[in-house]
């Protein structure tokens, strides 16, 4: 595939990623149609775009947006518009044929203009436009700054995203969580022999995306925590549900280097359907996220709809629904952070360390107290279900035609 790209694309690859995110945010930031004056009045037709054939966590977050509007009778269309992905001339003519629909843009601010781009300007000048942002710090990055010209307002699904959002549009910020109590994750039948998971086993899931930031997502942690409550117990067992191995082989020797050969560490690393990673999750006893920051917590919040009992640090968006009556939160410290691939180094930006010893303790105990798992797995399942009901999207949408 490599060798068929254009000459200018492989010099374009020999730039440092950081150096090359930045120019493609000011130069498409130039050149994107900006958002119309005064602000469009939308009808009752809203379009979601964003990388809806990806399995990304935009990706998802777009289809979630999509189905959730769907699911209440919201008339709404998706579109294709990632940058690595084209919906195509004529499906774009077909989805923009309402010329007052709101696009619901979810793609992050550094890369709206470019997506804007490749829907074309005759497709969103004079639209009521909406950002939908998801970020995972207390401050914004410079970067972020590009895509405020081309919205009229964002959305974000978290008061923590909110809060560091509010500045770029100040009194133009909503928070939107992501309807899924409206389109609960659907598992399919897969069980743990299926998975090669001893029944015997308390089974403890982490479950992420190399892609995401291995820094921010704290993988390392988290094996630190099993590894110190369970040793090489073979009736417990880490499963480390990895997205995007293939592109971050450096990331995933550290965490082969982590685990130190243990037997009751296993990677897993092929892409499945959604339903069979949703049945792995519906399969676990315990689920894991020792994150350092979160925009929204998708991972958490899913397991939490199964009824899984989730340990997670006690800090950023997860905060806002995982408290200690539905799951276990992790105490932390705040510590300066620090991004190897740069995305993340943002001036004056902190984020969580969670706390190892109260993890081994959360561990221990959940692991020997299947009670407790079930009370906890229950009390989720119903918190998650007040928390992400369907009723500030569509006041969000309504809103658009006011």
């Amino acid at each position: 595939m490599t060798s068929s790209l254009h000459p200018l694309h492989h010099l374009w690859r020999l730039f440092p990623v950081a150096q090359r995110r930045r120019l493609l945010a000011k130069v498409t930031a130039l050149l994107a149609p900006k958002a119309a004056s005064p602000m469009p009045v939308a009808d009752a037709n809203v379009i979601i775009g964003g990388e809806l054939g990806r399995g990304s966590g935009l990706g998802e977050g777009a289809r979630l947006l999509l189905r959730g509007l769907l699911s209440q009778g919201v008339s709404a269309k998706g579109v294709e518009a990632g940058l690595l992905q084209s919906q195509g001339k004529e499906g774009l003519d077909s989805v923009f044929a309402d010329p007052k629909a709101a696009l619901v843009l979810h793609v992050n601010a550094p890369q709206t203009p470019a997506a804007l781009l490749r829907l074309g300007r005759k497709h969103v000048l004079g639209r009521r436009i909406v950002g939908y942002w998801v970020w995972e710090l207390p401050v914004i990055s410079p970067e972020w700054h590009a895509g405020v010209p081309c919205v009229h307002e964002i959305w974000t699904p978290s008061h923590f995203s909110a809060r560091a959002l509010e500045p770029l549009m100040p009194g133009r910020v909503k928070v939107v969580p992501y309807p899924l109590a409206c389109v609960p994750p659907q598992p399919s039948k897969l069980d743990r022999q299926a998975f090669g998971w001893p029944e015997d086993a308390v089974v403890v899931l982490v479950s992420f995306s190399l892609a995401s930031s291995f820094e921010r997502k704290n993988p390392l942690a988290a094996i630190a925590a099993f590894r110190q409550a369970f040793g090489d117990r073979k009736d417990r067992l880490l499963v480390m549900k990895i997205s995007g191995s293939d592109h971050y082989a450096a990331d995933m020797q550290r965490l082969k280097d982590a685990a130190g050969g243990a037997q009751n560490i296993r990677f897993e690393s092929r892409m499945l359907p959604m339903p069979d990673v949703y049945a792995m999750t519906q399969q676990a006893d315990i689920v894991l996220s020792l994150h350092r920051s979160e925009g929204f917590g998708l991972v958490p919040a899913e397991a939490m709809l199964l009824e899984r009992p989730v340990i997670a640090t006690d800090w950023s968006a997860t905060s806002e629904f995982l408290t200690s009556d539905c799951g276990w939160p992790i105490s932390y410290k705040l510590v300066t952070a620090t991004d190897t691939r740069g995305v993340y180094q943002v001036p004056q930006a902190v984020w969580a360390e969670a706390d190892i010893g109260c993890a081994v303790e959360a561990l221990q105990t959940l692991a020997d107290d299947a009670n407790k798992r079930r009370q906890l797995g229950q009390a989720a399942g119903k918190a998650a279900l007040r928390a992400f009901g369907p009723t500030p999207l569509l006041n969000a949408v309504a809103a658009l035609q006011k």
